[in-house]
């Protein structure tokens, strides 16, 4: 249909970005259009909000009129993502989709005007010079070369032409058909509502009553909604499903942060649970689509089977979080794993938690113990060693997708071989080595908040009492977690009491004095007394130490330290610490933690069976099966060098095998074969790609 859609010009310009909407927005319409490929009957669908426009006095003959009061980016940034398709549509000539899109942004030539250009959205605010560059540009855009390159609609386009680009280009086998499913889900599973005013009707008050009245829903109100509606539309009881129902408490109301965004914490854990059920990142601000989206198309079970898995685990949830909050009950491993999470507020392994929890998982205690050992372990020394977090739970999403299929024996195993394959530097596991080297000269005090010292130095206290990571001490119990000070044995204070030669000690000195083996844990009172006293004699530290403190950490220190406590004392006691901390925290044997250089990636046109294997994820032996109903029996061995063995014959790869199970007709084996109980080779070679960098 024909249409001018007017942003007037008292708007505000253009704000949406990559990390906040680009990346969420085109992750559903991916998803929905692989749905779409695989399930090419499905009606399944993406709400994309409200949108709210106003009549226009009538412009041209047969071209209605509107201005949008409110939605304006939602739908700019619609219209952009269209005109990027048809731009990667028309560069690998797939000319009638892209004119399909094309009727969805501009309008036919007999609706334009001479100095018309054609869109159906206009822009009269700053916007309007960058918009109609990019959307009127000619493919293949060179955004480097456009005027307004560097605007956010110009950058916006670029994402999105270049994200779907890739997309297409990932299975070039199939491309034709994840083009038809891309177009089909533009043009028909996007949803928006419109509400349209007449031209005399007082768009502002509309305006304020969206914006500004009103607490807004949270995702925890939008999924509860939903839910009682479908058990509705079942048959369950409203009040007996209202009973169940387990959120409507302060626990579950109060707010929490993760990273920018502030929620409830019921929200946060309907995230959390729909991402150990599907394996994948989400984010926040797609939480209840994507719960939509997994309750009409992933799973089999009814809404009040979901119901009661919810309730268990968000039991559980509640439980685990007020028990590793009591700074003096004695927690088993995944209790402690809440505690030390919640002090480096880190909420990327709650998902992994609970998928292990999972009544269906039905893991013995003893192998979530095992599991959360190495998680934990991955995440506190990229910790210690202050690395980014920004790709870690998308990590630890997929971690659950490829670890689920694994069988309990081998569970682990797999965990500690995708963790020891992550070689990116925004991923890896850190090995010894490298912390033994930044540990003996960081600044620990001045690295870390008063929370993360205290825990790091509980663990060395716990370590000296028998602990490992596994949880299990063969002596006494672990530390109070209460908020014991952090005092420096060495004081911050030197001077005072404990003078040194020249400058260049004293330079020595203000260097040593803020490192891990400086530091210990005492009692609030006992610190207070001993502060910036002497090292030895009557009152001074060592002596206060042996008459009052009961931690063993500071133990050594009182026997080691009779002639003094000086610099080479604080690097023997690091040295030690961080022996500690390795072992609370340990790595599997031989696991060095090397990372590789992003000018060395592989690419799936590079990638071969020969790389699975040798990346730890396609084993020699292993059994491969067909993935295709036609030929149901079709089953083969991997042999060493990505051969395979089918039917007694010996072939050069996966692919010739499938070539003669197929009868001589070419297809894509990666699709084609996967493991017995397992992944699927497309499945190993993306995790692959993403250990990789």
């Amino acid at each position: 249909m024909p249409q001018h859609i007017a942003v007037p010009i008292y708007q505000r310009p253009y704000v949406w970005t990559e990390d906040e909407q680009w990346a969420p927005l085109w992750a559903d319409i991916r998803r929905v259009a692989e749905h779409r490929i695989q399930a090419p009957t499905s009606m399944v669908s993406h709400f994309l909000g409200a949108v709210v426009t106003q009549d226009a006095p009538a412009g041209p003959v047969g071209v209605q009129e509107f201005e949008i009061v409110d939605g304006q980016q939602r739908l700019t940034t619609l219209q952009l993502v269209l005109d990027a398709t048809a731009a990667a549509f028309e560069e690998r000539g797939f000319t009638a989709l892209a004119g399909q899109l094309g009727f969805l942004t501009h309008n036919g030539a007999m609706f334009m005007a001479s100095a018309d250009s054609g869109l159906k959205l206009r822009h009269t605010n700053r916007d309007r010079a960058a918009f109609d560059e990019v959307m009127l540009a000619d493919p293949p855009i060179d955004y480097r070369e456009l005027e307004h390159g560097d605007s956010l609609i110009a950058r916006a386009h670029e994402y999105f032409a270049s994200h779907i680009g890739a997309w297409l280009d990932t299975d070039p086998e199939n491309a034709t058909a994840r083009a038809d499913a891309l177009a089909m889900s533009l043009q028909l599973s996007l949803q928006l509502v419109i509400i349209r005013l007449t031209a005399d009707e007082d768009s502002q008050e509309i305006f304020e009553t969206l914006n500004a009245r009103g607490t807004p829903l949270t995702a925890a109100d939008l999924i509860k909604n939903y839910v009682f509606q479908r058990l509705r539309a079942e048959g369950t009881d409203a009040a007996d499903a209202y009973a169940r129902w387990p959120f409507e408490t302060k626990f579950w109301e109060a707010e929490v942060s993760v990273g920018r965004f502030a929620t409830t914490r019921s929200a946060l854990f309907l995230g959390q649970w729909l991402v150990a059920q599907v394996g994948k990142e989400i984010s926040p601000r797609s939480t209840f689509s994507r719960f939509k989206f997994f309750t009409e198309h992933e799973t089999e079970r009814s809404m009040s089977e979901l119901l009661e898995l919810i309730t268990a685990q968000a039991k559980e949830y509640q439980r685990l979080t007020e028990r590793a909050a009591d700074s003096h009950a004695a927690l088993d491993r995944v209790e402690l794993h809440f505690y030390r999470m919640s002090v480096a507020q880190v909420e990327m392994t709650k998902p992994i938690v609970l998928w292990l929890l999972s009544p269906d998982s039905g893991y013995s205690t003893t192998t979530v113990a095992s599991v959360i050992d190495s998680v934990e372990s991955w995440i506190i020394r990229r910790r210690l060693l202050r690395l980014q977090s920004s790709d870690l739970g998308r990590v630890a999403a997929e971690m659950i997708s490829y670890a689920r299929n694994l069988p309990e024996a081998e569970l682990v195993a797999g965990v500690d071989r995708y963790l020891t394959g992550l070689v990116a530097a925004s991923t890896y596991w850190p090995g010894d080595a490298e912390l033994r080297t930044a540990l003996r000269t960081m600044h620990f005090y001045r690295r870390f908040s008063q929370p993360m010292q205290r825990l790091f130095l509980q663990a060395v206290e716990d370590w000296h009492r028998g602990y490992a990571s596994s949880g299990r001490s063969k002596t006494g119990i672990r530390i109070h977690r209460d908020k014991h000070q952090v005092e420096h044995l060495l004081p911050r204070g030197w001077r005072t009491h404990w003078p040194v030669a020249d400058a260049a000690a004293e330079a020595e000195r203000d260097d040593v004095v803020h490192r891990l083996g400086n530091l210990t844990l005492l009692t609030g009172s006992l610190n207070a007394s001993v502060s910036n006293a002497a090292w030895l004699g009557e009152g001074g530290k060592r002596a206060e130490l042996r008459k009052h403190d009961v931690f063993l950490m500071n133990r050594p220190v009182i026997d080691d330290s009779v002639d003094g406590w000086d610099e080479a004392k604080v690097a023997e006691r690091t040295d030690a610490m961080i022996d500690a901390l390795l072992e609370t925290w340990p790595v599997p044997a031989g696991h060095e933690g090397k990372t590789v250089d992003r000018s060395s990636r592989f690419s799936k046109a590079t990638t071969t069976y020969a790389d699975l294997i040798s990346a730890g994820l396609l084993e020699v032996g292993a059994t491969l099966v067909c993935t295709d109903e036609r030929w149901p029996a079709a089953r083969g061995t991997i042999l060493a060098g990505g051969q395979m063995l089918y039917e007694g014959k010996t072939y050069a790869s996966p692919a010739a095998a499938a070539r003669v199970v197929r009868g001589g007709r070419s297809g894509n084996a990666w699709y084609f074969w996967r493991l017995e109980n397992g992944a699927w080779l497309k499945d190993l070679r993306d995790q692959m790609l993403r250990m990789r960098g």
